[in-house]
């Protein structure tokens, strides 16, 4: 969202330069950093920054304690990461407009649903860490209102994040380049490649009437715009991540040359499934190994996911048709495909298939039901000759 706005770019591009004309100070990034990152949110909205004071500091509490404590563990470690959901989903639906109060204000949704993660992540780093995982507040409120990817992913490790505090700020001048390169590359795409071919979806999707052909190529096209989009904004948030000296994870490892939807969801948007995989998936499944309990886990853990996009049944279905399928794969012993020992034509159908499978139901990410629907209404609608 930031990186849309001349004045919230100028200001990234201020910090930078004021990192590297202090570089010489040791504890230059993790004070000046904290700093930029209270600035901006004070500056952008006064609401947003009071709520995440408040919001930040409340868990660095209970986080903090949960170190240190010894008794009950367990179930302070349950009871704040479920607190925490339980906060997010009522102001989300204060968002959506189906709870209403004087003071709420949907500025404080921003990023909230990206935030929420790593405020889990941190929770779940002290309790199995222990005493050794307590981390300074300054290093905490870093993590969890880092600019560069407070709006949108990749998603940040807490552990990943606290070692690369540790380290001095050092960015030289091939660092500088490639980061330099990677912002304008994001820049690009979110500018000119989506913008226009946002325009092209738009033109097409208010034709009179949608036959399957117009149906099939909004599905395509839509999914490689989300591509652009979201991938524009990973560029981006990991060139100023590498400028302010931090390492911010690939979020898109050639997810279209995935033969499995189970490896398909290792690459796109990797930072994600690679959360919901790491907090749920294997912390359930390590009481049972068996292709079934992974098959029912798949299937929680891509509902979750749709629900994490967004409260409505668009998702939930979305979450389901994909759970579905990975439970398939699970079951048949067919999530992954090696490519070094099948042959080239196999391996490419497989990639394909779930291509062909992603792109059935990718229109869901639109948000909107009625665009949704007019293009599934539009693929059963045969033109005549």
């Amino acid at each position: 969202m930031w990186y849309l706005n001349m004045t919230a770019m100028g200001a990234l591009a201020g910090m930078i330069a004021l990192l590297m004309l202090t570089r010489r100070w040791s504890g230059n990034k993790r004070l000046l950093v904290l700093l930029f990152n209270l600035g901006f949110l004070l500056v952008f909205s006064q609401k947003l920054f009071v709520f995440y004071l408040i919001y930040t500091l409340g868990n660095y509490t209970v986080y903090r304690h949960l170190c240190l404590t010894e008794s009950g563990r367990r179930a302070k470690f349950i009871a704040a990461v479920f607190a925490n959901i339980a906060a997010v989903v009522i102001l989300r639906l204060f968002g959506m407009g189906t709870l209403e109060h004087a003071l709420f204000d949907v500025v404080i949704t921003l990023g909230l649903i990206y935030n929420l993660l790593k405020v889990i992540d941190a929770y779940y780093f002290a309790y199995y860490v222990g005493k050794d995982g307590k981390a300074p507040l300054i290093d905490y409120f870093n993590f969890v209102l880092f600019i560069p990817t407070f709006t949108s992913g990749p998603i940040l490790k807490f552990r990943d994040f606290l070692a690369d505090t540790r380290q001095p700020y050092n960015v030289d001048s091939k660092v500088f380049e490639w980061a330099v390169k990677r912002i304008i590359l994001g820049l690009f795409k979110k500018i000119v490649v989506v913008a226009i071919m946002m325009s092209v979806f738009q033109r097409v999707l208010d034709l009179p009437e949608l036959h399957t052909h117009h149906s099939l190529f909004l599905m395509i096209w839509f999914y490689a715009l989300i591509y652009f989009d979201f991938s524009g904004y990973s560029d981006i948030a990991i060139g100023f991540g590498r400028l302010m000296g931090y390492n911010i994870p690939e979020n898109f490892k050639k997810p279209f040359l995935s033969p499995t939807l189970t490896q398909y969801w290792r690459n796109w948007h990797a930072t994600m499934a690679d959360w919901f995989r790491d907090h749920i998936f294997l912390i359930f499944a390590r009481r049972s190994t068996s292709r079934w309990t992974a098959a029912w886990l798949s299937m929680l853990v891509m509902i979750l996911i749709g629900l994490w996009h967004g409260f409505s049944w668009l998702y939930v279905l979305w979450g389901l048709y994909h759970g579905i399928v990975l439970a398939i794969e699970n079951v048949t012993n067919r999530s992954t495909v090696n490519k070094k020992k099948v042959s080239r034509r196999y391996f490419y159908w497989r990639c394909f298939v779930t291509q062909a499978i992603v792109t059935i139901a990718v229109i869901v990410y639109s948000g909107s039901s009625e665009t949704v629907l007019q293009i599934y209404r539009g693929l059963l609608n045969w033109p005549s000759f």
